[in-house]
């Protein structure tokens, strides 16, 4: 099982970006998946979450400008981020709570490889 995160990239202040992550292998079911990001010389934080149901979560300095959607059918979760800041600069990080594999194995917090996103002022 693997979560492949693309869409990162060098943006302007002000402007946008959108971040998938795909999961992919035998996979049954995903429970809650979310974003994360570590800025340089600093611990990674939450940007995001959504469970199965769409119920999402926001960390406080993004509220307002990003917002996060999944497709279950396509095991992919998607971060879609506006009147990005230079403060926004960070690797993005995607996040699986819980996968369950058509055989039955569990993959707990579950992460993918992270995408660089850089906001020049």
């Amino acid at each position: 099982v693997q979560l492949q995160a693309s869409g990162g990239g060098l943006v302007q202040a002000g402007g946008s970006l959108r971040l998938s992550c795909a999961a992919s292998g035998n996979i049954r079911s995903i429970n809650a998946m979310g974003w994360y990001r570590q800025p340089p010389g600093k611990q990674r934080e939450l940007v995001a979450a959504i469970t199965t149901g769409g119920s999402t979560n926001y960390g406080d300095s993004v509220k307002g400008r990003f917002t996060i959607s999944r497709d279950n059918g396509r095991n992919t979760v998607y971060l879609q981020m506006n009147s990005l800041k230079p403060e926004d600069t960070a690797v993005y990080y995607c996040n699986a709570d819980r996968i369950m594999t058509s055989g039955g194995i569990w993959y707990v917090n579950h992460w993918g490889q992270g995408t660089q996103v850089t906001v020049s002022s």
